[in-house]
C-alpha cells in the first residue's frame, strides 16, 4: 500500500511554517491518540502515521528531502520507523508534555529534575513482653531529609532552577547523523533537565542535608520476628524536591528465658515434686501478661504430660484474640536426701514392688522378657 502524503497526513499546506506544522500535530495527535480511542485499531494506526509524518517534516533537512524525492528519501532505511520502535525528538516531548501531561503521569522534564527518595532499613529488637502488649518505641535514624532554606528545590532563596539551555528541559540531547539520530544524557545537567545556577548554600545545591531523626514507631500487640512496619514518606528525602522515600523498620523479637513462642501459642516447663505427681496438687505459672495461673495436677500425673492453659498464650495481631500457654510437667527426683527420707523411700519401694504401683516400667519389663524368650 502507499504511503499516505505526510502534509495531507497533517492537515498542513507544504509551505507551512514549523509552528503551523506543529499546531497541526497537535490537533491530528489529540484526535487519534490511542488513549481517547481504546481499542480502535483504525485509530491507532493512523496515530503512528501522524507522529511518522511530524518526526519528518518537524525536521529541517529531512523536511528537505522529502520535498524535493517524497517517500523515496526514507526507503533505504533512513527514515522514522513504526510507532514500535519510535524515538521521540525535542519537538514532540514539548507537545506530548502538554497534550497527555496528566494521562502518562507528569510532565518529562519534573520526572527528570525531582528524584525520589531511597528507602531506609531499621532493625528494631523488641522483648516478647512488648510484642504481647505492643509498644511505641523511639528510633533515631541517621537520614537526609529536606533542606528547610532552600525548601527542597537545591536553590538559593530567592531563586529557582531553570531549565538547561542545552537541552531545553528534556535530560537528553539528540545529535543528527544523515539520517540517523543519536541521542544520549544531557552533559550539561546530566539527565535532570533543569540547571541551578545560584545553588543554596547550606545544602550545596542538593535540596536535602543530613540530620538524625528520632522517629516514634508504633508496633501492634502479636507482632512476630521479622516482621516489617512501613512509615510512608519517612525515608530519604527526595533530590530537587522529590517524593521522600520509606522507612523500612524490621523487628526481631528476643529470646525469653521461660517462654518458647509458636505463632499466637506458648511453651514452658515447669518441675513439680514426685510426691506432687504421686498425691495430685496444684501449682502456679507465670503469665505472659506478669500474672500467675493455677494448673491442675492430677495424682500419677507422668513427666512430660502437658497441661493446656486457654487464651494465656501471645496477642493474635489484628485479632484482639489470645493463643494458649500449654505447661510441661517435669517429675523431679528428689536430689540430697536425709537418712529419714532414705528409710522412708526404701519402706515405699518395698511396698511399691508388692502392690503394683509402676504399672508401665513393670510393663515395659514384661515385655522385654517375651522379646528376649525369658519367662
Amino acid at each position: 500500500m502507499a504511503k499516505k502524503d505526510y502534509y495531507d497526513l497533517l492537515g498542513a499546506q507544504r509551505g507551512a511554517s514549523a509552528e503551523e506544522l506543529k499546531k497541526c500535530y497537535r490537533k491530528q495527535a489529540m484526535q487519534y491518540h490511542p488513549d481517547r480511542n481504546p481499542g480502535n485499531h483504525e485509530a491507532e494506526h493512523r496515530f503512528k502515521e501522524i507522529n511518522e509524518a511530524y518526526e519528518i517534516l518537524s525536521d529541517e533537512q529531512r523536511r528537505a528531502a522529502y520535498d524535493r524525492f517524497g517517500h523515496a528519501a526514507f526507503e533505504q532505511g533512513g527514515g522514522a520507523g513504526g510507532f514500535g520502535g519510535f524515538e521521540f525528538g525535542a519537538g514532540f516531548s514539548d507537545i506530548f508534555d502538554e497534550m497527555f501531561g496528566e494521562i502518562l503521569g507528569g510532565g518529562r522534564r519534573q520526572q527528570q529534575s525531582m528524584q525520589r527518595g531511597a528507602d531506609l532499613r531499621f532493625d528494631l529488637d523488641i522483648t516478647l513482653e512488648e510484642a504481647f502488649t505492643g509498644v511505641d518505641k523511639p528510633v533515631t535514624i541517621p537520614n537526609s531529609i529536606a533542606c528547610d532554606e532552600c525548601k527542597g528545590s537545591g536553590a538559593a532563596p530567592g531563586s529557582s532552577p531553570e531549565d538547561c539551555g542545552m537541552c531545553k528541559g528534556h535530560g537528553r540531547v539528540r545529535a543528527q547523523q544523515g539520517f540517523f539520530t543519536v541521542e544520549r544524557t544531557c552533559p550539561t545537567c546530566n539527565g535532570a533537565g533543569r540547571v541551578i545556577k545560584k545553588p543554596c548554600a547550606k545544602c550545596a545545591g542538593q535540596g536535602r542535608v543530613r540530620q538524625q531523626r528520632t522517629l516514634s514507631v508504633e508496633i501492634p500487640a502479636g507482632v512476630e520476628d521479622g516482621m516489617r512496619i512501613r512509615l510512608a514518606g519517612e525515608g530519604e528525602a527526595g533530590a530537587r524536591g522529590g517524593h521522600a522515600g520509606d522507612l523500612y523498620v524490621i523487628l526481631g523479637v528476643q529470646q525469653h528465658p521461660l517462654f518458647q513462642r509458636d505463632g499466637a501459642n506458648l511453651y514452658c516447663r515447669a518441675p513439680i515434686a514426685m510426691t506432687t505427681a504421686a498425691l495430685g496438687g496444684v501449682i502456679e505459672v507465670p503469665t505472659i501478661d506478669g500474672e500467675t495461673a493455677e494448673v491442675k495436677v492430677d495424682a500419677g500425673t507422668q513427666s512430660g504430660h502437658r497441661a493446656r492453659l486457654r487464651h494465656q498464650g501471645m496477642t493474635i495481631l489484628r485479632g484482639g484474640q489470645r493463643g494458649d500457654l500449654y505447661v510441661e510437667l517435669a517429675v523431679e527426683t528428689p536430689a540430697h536426701l536425709t537418712k529419714r527420707q532414705k528409710e522412708l523411700l526404701t519402706e515405699f519401694a518395698a511396698e511399691a514392688e508388692q502392690n503394683k504401683t509402676h504399672p508401665e516400667s513393670e510393663g515395659w519389663i514384661t515385655r522385654i522378657k517375651e522379646t528376649l524368650g525369658k519367662k
